[in-house]
Parts: structure tokens; C-alpha cells; sequence
């Protein structure tokens, strides 16, 4: 069998996280290692506060409707 050389799919792999992790502070967007831990947990904050968000704006509108029709 022929070796597989990972180098231009280590790459992109690497690129595609840093390309998601820009806009961070510091080492988070600049080293590959932090920047993919930081990529999964703001993963991992997006997915669950679109849910939380929900409930935010019930909450809001609930207190918006209760002040004016005070």
C-alpha cells in the first residue's frame, strides 16, 4: 500500500479552525491547540444559548406586557 501524507488536510484542518477561532484575544486565535478548545466551547455556547435565548425573550416580553398594562 501507497503512504498516506496528511499534509495538505492537516492544513486545512488547521486553517479551517483558526479561520473560526479569528477574532479571539491572544493565543486563542493564533495557536492551533488553543484556538480548537476555544472553537469547541464557543461551539458548545452557541448551540446551547440559542435554546437559552428563547427563554430570555419570553421573560422580556412577559415583563413588557405585564408593565403596560399596569
Amino acid at each position: 500500500m501507497a503512504r498516506v501524507k496528511r499534509a495538505v488536510n492537516a492544513h486545512k484542518k488547521r486553517r479551517v479552525i483558526l479561520d473560526r477561532a479569528s477574532g479571539y484575544r491572544g493565543q486563542r486565535s493564533r495557536l492551533y491547540r488553543k484556538a480548537k478548545e476555544q472553537v469547541l466551547h464557543s461551539q458548545t455556547y452557541n448551540y446551547r444559548d440559542r435554546k437559552v435565548r428563547k427563554s430570555d425573550f419570553r421573560r422580556l416580553w412577559i415583563q413588557r406586557i405585564n408593565a403596560g398594562a399596569r
